[in-house]
């Protein structure tokens, strides 16, 4: 299985050229340090930061320089900074091609839920439901199941929703699948180490499998 670094390197393998992308909080912050060399592209940030570039080195560290997650970032060359609301401008606009989120269920329609668990406190939406009303593309990086071992890849979301049928590919410690529009989480590649018997009892959704899977390349 992979660990949070490896699905950040695997979902970094997804970035193309030329694209504006919003990270969000957890697993996703770290696929900035992944970016291969040969594209360029743009991070954004909600809480105003056009140009974030990979965690900083600790002799780098600028506690005024934060994402949206409160980390310590560096900036690239070019790099601007605003408001909060001029963000949330750019995010609805349809500006931000590609969002790379975190989930707590993902439903084989591709619906997400991301903010909330019923009974326990939580600070607020943050941009998530923006961002995933907006984006033309929605990954998603998560852990196939929870820690007591349940299935996170559902025929229907169980917690509150944050969006309706917009994830389109999601990155496990398992699996990399599609969701199709059609309904249904496609296996394109499986985990070094993992089998396709592993993720088929892993997966609560509807599972298709078509063909040879073959192992990720990290």
């Amino acid at each position: 299985m992979l660990d949070k670094i490896g699905i950040a390197k695997r979902i970094a393998q997804e970035v193309q050229d030329g694209t504006y992308i919003n990270l969000g909080i957890g697993i996703p912050t770290l696929v900035a340090n992944f970016i291969p060399e040969n594209i360029n592209v743009v991070l954004q940030s909600e809480n105003g930061l056009l140009g974030i570039g990979p965690f900083p080195e600790e002799d780098e560290v600028d506690a005024d320089l934060i994402n949206a997650g409160k980390q310590t970032v560096t900036t690239t060359k070019g790099s601007a900074l605003f408001s909060s609301s001029q963000s949330f401008e750019m995010i609805r606009g349809g500006h931000v091609d590609l969002t790379i989120l975190g989930a707590m269920e993902v439903s084989e329609n591709g619906d997400i839920a991301n903010w909330k668990i019923p009974g326990k406190m939580v600070k607020g939406m943050g941009g998530a439901m923006d961002l995933v009303a907006s984006a033309d593309n929605i990954i998603v990086a998560m852990q196939h199941c929870s820690r007591s071992g349940d299935s996170k890849l559902l025929s229907e979301c169980s917690l509150p929703i944050t969006g309706l049928r917009c994830v389109k590919k999601i990155v496990t410690d398992m699996a990399v699948l599609d969701v199709l529009p059609e309904g249904g989480f496609k296996l394109l590649e499986r985990a070094p180490g993992v089998t396709v018997e592993e993720i088929k009892a892993a997966t609560a959704g509807k599972l298709i499998i078509e063909g040879d899977i073959p192992e990720m390349k990290i």
